[in-house]
C-alpha cells in the first residue's frame, strides 16, 4: 500500500477533499462491474483538470505509484479494478461538454462526460451519436474509448474508434499529446489517436475527447422473429440485410427471454415460444422501406426460418421490443454469471456456436446456459449462471476451467477471446488466443514507450511478469 506521507503529498496537487481513503471510496471507485476480484486501492484522486491530471502522473512516477483509470465503473473485464494498492483516477469531476461545432458535426468532451450524456446533447443539436449499449446511463466516454465500446448498433455504425475526431492524452510520462486534431483526412505517419483508444488506460489517460455526431435517423422501426433453430437465424439476417439498411441485427436465446419475462415488467413479444429471438431495426423512412421489411418477414416464414413475428408501430412498443434484449445483462446479473464475450466472422458464426454450446453441454450439464448478442457483426456474449446453492469463488474456480476449451475453439475460429470488453484482468492470462507472441512483444514495446516506468494500470491486458 502507498505511504501515507506520500498520499499526504497527493493530496497538494488537486482540490480540497477530491482524494478520498475512506473505506466506502475505496470499495466504491476501486472496482467494476466484475466480481472476480476485491477491490484494494490505497487512495482515490478525483482531477477536475488537465494540469492535474498530468501533475499526478509526474508524482506517481517520483514515487513509484501505480496508477488506475476510473470512468462509470461499467467494464466487464476487471480493466478498472484496483486490487493491489493502486491510486485510481476517477474522472468523476472532468464532466464537461467544452464545445460543439455544428458544420463539422463534432463535440468537444472530457472524458467523464456520460455516453448518455453525449447522446442528449446531440439530440438538443438535431443530430445523432450511435455508440449505445446497456450501461449508457452511466459509461463515461473516456472509459467508451479506452474499451473501444461496441454495443447495438455495430452493424451500422460501427465501434467508438469510428466516432473519434481527435484525442488529447496524458502519458505514462506526464506529457500532454495531442492526437489527429480532428482531421477527417490525416495521412502524416503512425496515428497514435488509434493506439489509445483500446489501450485500457495503459499507455495514458484520455483527457480531451472531441466526437464526431450523425444525422438523426428516420422512423426507427424494431423487428422480433422467432426462428426454430440458430442455423436459421443467418439466413434470416442475409434476407433482410439484401433489402434493407440495418441499423442493428441482434439474437438471445429463450432461457434469456424467460429472464425477461421473470421480471414482470416487459411484454412479451408474441404468445409463439420459441428456441431463438432475433431483433432487427432499421429505418422505416417510406411506406415503402415498411412494406419491404414485412414482405422480407412473409419470405422468411415461407422458407421455414422464422415461426412468429412482430414490428413496433409506435415509439413505445420500439422501446418495449429493445427492453427484450437491452434488459438482459442486468436481469441475468442476480445469478452472477460467468460471462464471455466472443466473436468471428459473420459467416461462422452457427458453427461457432455450436462447437461452444456443445463443450459447455459436455462439461456443464447441469448449469443453466443463456445466449445473447450482436449476431450482425459476429459478437457473442456466453452466460452460464451460477446455481443458488453455490458459492462465488466455487463457481468461478469451475468455469475457469472451461476457459481453455472455449478459447482454443475461438483460436481454431481465428476469432477475438474479448470481442468489445476488452482484456483487463479477467482476459490478460489467454492473450495469446487471439494475438500472436510477434504481436503481443510489439504490444509491450509500444507501451514502454508511453509508460516506460510501468504505472498506467498496470497487469490489465498483459500478465504480470
Amino acid at each position: 500500500m502507498t505511504h501515507p506521507a506520500v498520499i499526504d503529498e497527493l493530496m497538494t496537487l488537486v482540490d480540497p477533499g477530491k482524494v478520498l481513503t475512506d473505506a466506502a471510496s475505496l470499495e466504491a471507485y476501486g472496482k467494476d462491474w466484475t466480481k472476480h476480484f476485491p477491490p484494494a486501492p490505497s487512495a482515490i484522486v478525483l482531477p477536475k483538470t488537465i494540469e492535474q491530471v498530468q501533475a499526478i502522473v509526474r508524482w506517481a512516477n517520483a514515487n513509484k505509484v501505480a496508477l488506475v483509470p476510473s470512468g462509470g465503473r461499467t467494464g466487464l473485464s476487471a480493466g478498472a479494478v484496483a486490487a493491489n494498492g493502486e491510486v485510481v483516477v476517477a474522472f468523476d469531476y472532468m464532466n464537461q461538454i467544452l464545445g460543439f461545432n455544428n458544420f463539422d458535426r463534432t463535440v468537444i468532451c472530457q472524458p467523464g462526460v456520460i455516453t448518455r450524456q453525449l447522446q442528449a446533447f446531440a439530440e438538443e443539436q438535431g443530430l445523432y451519436y450511435p455508440v449505445d449499449f446497456a450501461s449508457s446511463g452511466s459509461s463515461q466516454i473516456g472509459g467508451n474509448i479506452g474499451t473501444n465500446a461496441g454495443g447495438i448498433k455495430v452493424i451500422r455504425y460501427g465501434m467508438t474508434r469510428n466516432w473519434v475526431a481527435g484525442l488529447k492524452v496524458v502519458t505514462g510520462k506526464g506529457e500532454l499529446l495531442e492526437l489527429n486534431k480532428d482531421l477527417i483526412k490525416n495521412a502524416t505517419g503512425y496515428d497514435l489517436r488509434q493506439l489509445f483508444i483500446g489501450a485500457e488506460g495503459t499507455l495514458g489517460f484520455v483527457v480531451e475527447a472531441t466526437m464526431r455526431l450523425d444525422r438523426t435517423p428516420r422512423n426507427l422501426t424494431a423487428m422480433v422473429l422467432g426462428t426454430p433453430d440458430f442455423d436459421s437465424i443467418m439466413p434470416v439476417l442475409h434476407a433482410f440485410q439484401g433489402k434493407l439498411d440495418l441499423t442493428a441485427f441482434e439474437f438471445f436465446s429463450d432461457k434469456g427471454l424467460a429472464k425477461i419475462m421473470g421480471r414482470g415488467d416487459v411484454p412479451a413479444p408474441f404468445e409463439t415460444a420459441c428456441p431463438f429471438y432475433a431483433l432487427l431495426e432499421f429505418e422505416a423512412s417510406t411506406e415503402e422501406v415498411a412494406n419491404q421489411a414485412l414482405a422480407t418477414f412473409e419470405h422468411c416464414v415461407e422458407q421455414g426460418w422464422v415461426l412468429d413475428g412482430v414490428m413496433s408501430q409506435s415509439e413505445t412498443q420500439l422501446k418495449n421490443l429493445w427492453k427484450l434484449r437491452e434488459y438482459l445483462s442486468e436481469t441475468i446479473s442476480h445469478w452472477t454469471p460467468y460471462k464471455n464475450d466472443i466473436s468471428v466472422t459473420v459467416s461462422k458464426v452457427p458453427a461457432f456456436l455450436r462447437d461452444i454450446d456443445a463443450i459447455v453441454a459436455e462439461h456443464y450439464p447441469d448449469y443453466e446456459v443463456v445466449w445473447y448478442g450482436h449476431i450482425g457483426d459476429g459478437n457473442l456474449h456466453l452466460n452460464i449462471l451460477k446455481p443458488e446453492h453455490m458459492g462465488k469463488d466455487e463457481f468461478f474456480a469451475s468455469c475457469a476451467k472451461v476457459n481453455k476449451w472455449v478459447f482454443e475453439i475461438v483460436q481454431r475460429y481465428n476469432g477475438s477471446i474479448s470481442a468489445e470488453h476488452g482484456v483487463g484482468m479477467t482476459k490478460r492470462d489467454y492473450l495469446g488466443y487471439s494475438r500472436s507472441a510477434e504481436e503481443i512483444a510489439c504490444m509491450k514495446a509500444i507501451k514502454a514507450v508511453f509508460d516506460p516506468n510501468g504505472i498506467m494500470n498496470p497487469g490489465k491486458i498483459f500478465a504480470p511478469e
